[in-house]
């Protein structure tokens, strides 16, 4: 519901600090705007991401469920932030991103 599960170090240096600061914490979440969110979307994570953890994709899913958002879904299954490790990875995660693109967005934008 808010972004006080992500990684400290970085939120409080940019958010600020709690419990003085929390509302930046919320207001400022991709939860709080999933309602506003249009086209289709790609949500891709990495079940052990240490700095964003996937029960925040959790969250975000049951979002755009929730106002019935079309989206894609990828997991990568243990992998980290950085969606790298693993043999096969990088060349998947490239694919996956230009699949979606090529789908979704119209040769020469709008």
């Amino acid at each position: 519901d808010n972004q006080l599960n992500y990684d400290n170090i970085y939120q409080e240096r940019y958010m600020g600090l709690l419990p003085e600061d929390k509302h930046y914490f919320v207001d400022n979440s991709p939860l709080a705007h999933a309602k506003n969110l249009q086209g289709n979307l790609l949500l891709i994570h990495g079940t052990g991401d240490d700095n964003v953890h996937y029960n925040n994709a959790e969250q975000m899913i049951n979002q755009l469920i929730k106002y019935d958002k079309t989206f894609q879904l990828m997991i990568y299954p243990n992998r980290t932030h950085a969606i790298s490790e693993g043999e096969g990875t990088g060349a998947h995660l490239s694919s996956t991103y230009t699949k979606f693109l090529k789908e979704n967005l119209p040769a020469g934008g709008k």
